[in-house]
């Protein structure tokens, strides 16, 4: 969970040549799968991905993210450059100590990944409802994990097994040959 403070600040309206007063508002703010499912739902389109967000649409991921009850809508415009950059590094974090080697010929997968996509995940993998408010990258580490397990290990090519066959051989042999 991240917690960030939208400062006291005054604005001014230029539709309707108004000031608007933002009280200082704290927000506690989760970046999880019922976030981007919020989110996909008012832009019906993918969050992940390399499209860039209008400010609209981040500001907007935000109110998605706030979990804060009774937060007044217009806190949302003051929101700091600090602030911006907070909730962005938050959302880049891993949440975990888990990595993941490149693999030598793996393949990149095209797939559009949205809301309902991972949920799929982990309904196939039988990842337990609860983790939809995990942190994102948590949760999709946590995938990966159970898709690599699941994974069968890769068969050992016809040479591979000679050779291992070969090694078996041969240290039988020798421990048989030191017994008598």
């Amino acid at each position: 969970m991240l917690t960030i403070t939208i400062p006291q600040t005054e604005l001014f309206d230029e539709s309707t040549e108004e000031f608007i007063y933002i009280k200082e508002q704290t927000l506690c703010l989760e970046h999880s799968l019922v976030s981007v499912a919020k989110w996909e739902a008012k832009w019906k389109k993918p969050f992940l991905g390399k499209d860039e967000k209008t400010e609209e649409e981040l500001t907007d991921y935000i109110r998605c993210m706030t979990i804060t009850q009774n937060v007044d809508p217009k806190c949302y415009y003051g929101l700091t450059n600090e602030n911006i950059l907070a909730v962005k590094q938050y959302v880049e974090d891993t949440m975990t100590a888990t990595t993941f080697r490149n693999q030598p010929g793996g393949k990149r997968n095209k797939e559009i990944v949205t809301a309902e996509i991972i949920y799929y995940w982990m309904i196939e993998l039988g990842i337990p409802f609860e983790c939809q408010k995990w942190h994102l990258n948590r949760l999709l580490t946590l995938v990966n994990v159970c898709s690599i397990k699941n994974t069968p290990a890769k068969k050992m090519s016809k040479k591979d097994a000679f050779a291992q066959q070969a090694q078996l051989n041969a240290a039988r042999r020798k421990k048989f040959n030191s017994l008598g």
